[in-house]
């Protein structure tokens, strides 16, 4: 086996998957570290979820290919993007958002992030997706990127708010403005 440890990174710089060496300070490192960030919350979440389970693994393996995508990137997709985000996985999302919102009470009414651990759980996730996309597209202002990587994680946040209302069985917490 392999060590984990290679020490190239000693003097604060990391090599992307195509090779190139960047700073770990650098937007790119930033960005891959939001999505990293979910990605690992997701698996949090995962843990005490029983049928939903599956959808976060499934929203895993997007975030993985994303990050892929985000850290080949040089102007077009390279050989080495083996993994890539595609307009059926932002469908897929669509499709179970539709369901789910057919199954709640109709949303009149802003709701505080909260509900039962499992919907709050979720609600903390649309925020840790919502500071990897702000990231993304800072990172596509500098170097543009597929207009797929920023539309999947705009949709992945709002399946994320609609998965923490589902969780919820639509018991939202509504927030009360006096």
């Amino acid at each position: 086996m392999l060590k984990i440890y290679t020490k190239t990174g000693d003097k604060g710089k990391t090599s992307l998957y195509d090779g190139r060496r960047v700073s770990k300070a650098s937007l790119v490192i930033e960005v891959l570290g939001k999505i990293d960030q979910l990605n690992a919350y997701l698996g949090i979440l995962a843990i005490e979820l029983d049928k939903e389970k599956e959808d976060i693994y499934k929203r895993q393996d997007e975030l993985m290919r994303l990050a892929s995508m985000v850290a080949t990137y040089t102007g077009k997709l390279t050989p080495k993007t083996n993994f890539k985000i595609n307009e059926k996985d932002i469908e897929e999302i669509e499709l179970q958002m539709d369901k789910w919102q057919s199954e709640l009470p109709e949303l009149k009414h802003f709701i505080l992030p909260g509900g039962n651990i499992s919907g709050a759980k979720a609600h903390f996730a649309r925020t840790l997706c919502r500071n990897a996309e702000r990231e993304l597209v800072a990172l596509h202002e500098q170097e543009p990127l597929p207009e797929i990587v920023l539309k999947y994680i705009n949709r992945l946040a709002d399946w994320l708010f609609m998965l923490a209302r589902y969780l919820n069985k639509g018991k939202d917490i509504i927030w009360k403005t006096n």
